[in-house]
């Protein structure tokens, strides 16, 4: 099948809709036939209210007429058409149709779905830890998130360059090369420490040491500076030392992406290092088109579109006093690179909402640069906190940030305890190995089924639960199914259209035609929660349908299509949750 997928049977619905709108009333020619799923029929056409007033005629007169163009056009996935209210239209479409929907869906790889963005070549900016810095909680959501949306733009189609903006460049790396070569006895690579140490967390707590040494030691303190001088001066031995920090660094970097499952892998790994080249040819294409100016020593882009509480042009500082370069800077020949050297028609830069202002006036330069065009989207993907069960941000009992890691073994530790509880004939190597996918899905979950600009409560016990709308939850469903399909020893199962539809039966199949236009509307509104509701609610479908409609004791053709239906619900869920980045367990 080619990637223009199988239509689903909505949009089949809307243009008959639309093409009786056209039929009728020429001058409505184009307008929205406003199809949706409906509780009293299978979809809902309101166009008729929408259109109205503007054609200066009753809804219900205007609905009328469009039902009549229904019944007359022989659109042969339609069954029934009812007027109903003010002048709604109640469309039903035949059992066959949706029978053959399923059959073309289980028959594509794909499951149907078109690769609507093919031909986009798409940036996403996600994740960005530090340097010689542990990753923790505040990385959990950037990382999640971005990971997402890059396999959904990607299953659709689109050319996804992953760009992991690694933190490896400021005066931090003066004080822990100093404080490094000052202690030549430190234990910080991979291969000097022992047990679950990480090279990171090692660092993480030498640059602490450094800093400490830093504030209490004016000549470490000048030492330290003449580090950085000659780090960007390009000293051999300081880069040498640099470059294994950063080596070291990207390595615990991929131990923790591995395990979370995430895409992202070392060729994605761009550190501002990497743009310090250009920071001096971007500034001088911002003064010589006039963009930025001199303020009290410094070079300041003020802002046309935002002001202070002063009602004063908000500033992006572009060069310091100093003449030194701040973060300002890097994004801004970052986004000058990345259009005009990796020609992308969409950049997408997730981090935190704390970070709006500022993407507001990176992406505003930008366009008044001249790099930013109408041809090119810019898009700040911003998303809330991850709060403790105080309500604040969340953090460890002693107020410290909370590790990464910590959480993650907290998770598959409360996963292994649901997991044993729920089916304790299991092995333990096969229990770890489901805990570890349910604890690190459960966490993914969590945060992606939640809208991403609002907070969230991490709250284990919540997110690990086997009811309620966890990924434990799903990765059961899917795990149940895959019990029903072993026992069914069928491994194909051939539909048969002509059969009548029970009412669960309808209503899972209807839902699984819409998996396509879920995954194009989460692309369109880079919102991974509204897959996450779909699947939900799939499974929910799915539990309704095997309670009310036996699968295995059915007699033939009905057991081969109830068969299909469970065959196409495990794909789906378990494609759905791949896009999520969570594994789907064959057993649990």
């Amino acid at each position: 099948m080619s990637h223009s997928g199988v239509l689903p049977l909505l949009d089949h619905v809307a243009a008959a809709v639309s093409e009786a709108i056209s039929r009728i009333r020429p001058d409505a020619a184009g307008a929205d036939p406003v199809v949706r799923r409906s509780t009293h029929a299978d979809f809902q056409a309101n166009a008729a209210l929408a259109l109205a007033k503007r054609l200066q005629v009753e809804p219900i007169e205007l609905a009328g007429e469009i039902a009549v163009a229904l019944r007359a056009s022989g659109t042969p996935e339609l069954a029934s058409v009812q007027l109903s209210g003010p002048g709604f239209l109640n469309l039903t479409v035949s059992d066959r149709s949706i029978w053959n929907q399923v059959a073309a869906r289980l028959a594509d790889e794909r499951l149907g779905v078109s690769a609507s963005g093919r031909g986009t070549r798409v940036v996403i900016d996600y994740s960005a830890p530090n340097i010689a810095k542990e990753m923790h909680v505040g990385h959990l959501r950037t990382t999640i998130i971005g990971d997402s949306l890059a396999r959904v733009l990607g299953f659709l189609g689109a050319e996804v360059i992953r760009q992991n903006h690694l933190g490896d460049r400021g005066t931090q790396f003066g004080m822990l090369i100093q404080y490094l070569d000052e202690h030549p006895d430190a234990q910080w690579r991979h291969d000097d420490l022992t047990g679950d140490a990480s090279s990171v967390s090692a660092l993480d707590g030498l640059y602490k040491a450094a800093r400490a040494a830093f504030d209490a030691d004016p000549r470490f303190a000048d030492r330290s500076r003449a580090r950085v001088v000659a780090l960007q001066a390009g000293d051999p031995a300081t880069l040498a030392r640099w470059s294994e920090i950063v080596a070291e660094s990207e390595k615990a970097f991929g131990e923790i992406y591995d395990r979370l499952h995430v895409l992202l892998t070392p060729e994605d790994y761009v550190g501002e290092s990497f743009y310090n080249p250009m920071l001096a040819e971007t500034i001088d294409e911002l003064v010589g088109k006039g963009i930025v100016v001199d303020s009290d020593g410094a070079l300041v882009f003020f802002s046309e579109e935002v002001t202070g509480p002063d009602d004063q042009p908000v500033p992006l500082m572009v060069r310091k006093r100093d003449g030194g370069y701040g973060y300002d800077t890097t994004d801004l020949a970052t986004i000058r690179y990345r259009i005009n050297t990796l020609a992308v028609d969409r950049l997408l830069y997730v981090t935190d909402s704390r970070q709006a202002l500022h993407f507001q006036l990176v992406f505003e330069a930008a366009r008044r640069a001249g790099w930013l065009t109408d041809d090119i989207a810019a898009e700040h993907i911003a998303y809330g906190t991850v709060l403790g069960p105080d309500g604040k941000p969340f953090k460890t009992r002693a107020g410290g940030t909370v590790r990464l890691l910590d959480l993650l073994d907290d998770a598959v530790a409360k996963a292994r305890q649901v997991v044993a509880e729920k089916n304790p004939e299991l092995p333990s190597a096969e229990l770890d190995e489901i805990a570890e996918q349910a604890g690190i899905g459960a966490v993914k979950y969590a945060d992606l089924s939640t809208s991403r600009v609002k907070d969230y409560t991490f709250d284990l016990d919540r997110m690990a639960a086997l009811n309620g709308n966890t990924a434990v939850y799903l990765q059961y469903a899917h795990a149940r199914i895959r019990s029903i399909l072993r026992k069914a020893d069928q491994p194909d199962a051939t539909v048969n259209p002509e059969l009548r539809l029970a009412s669960a039966e309808r209503a899972l199949a209807l839902a699984l035609d819409a998996y396509g236009g879920t995954v194009d509307e989460v692309a369109t509104t880079l919102e991974p929660h509204r897959l996450c509701g779909y699947l939900y609610d799939l499974a929910r479908d799915f539990t309704t349908f095997y309670d009310n409609c036996p699968v295995l004791a059915a007699e033939e053709p009905t057991r081969n299509n109830r068969l299909a239906l469970c065959r196409l619900t495990a794909r789906t869920l378990r494609h759905g949750l791949g896009l999520l980045g969570i594994a789907a367990p064959e057993r649990m």
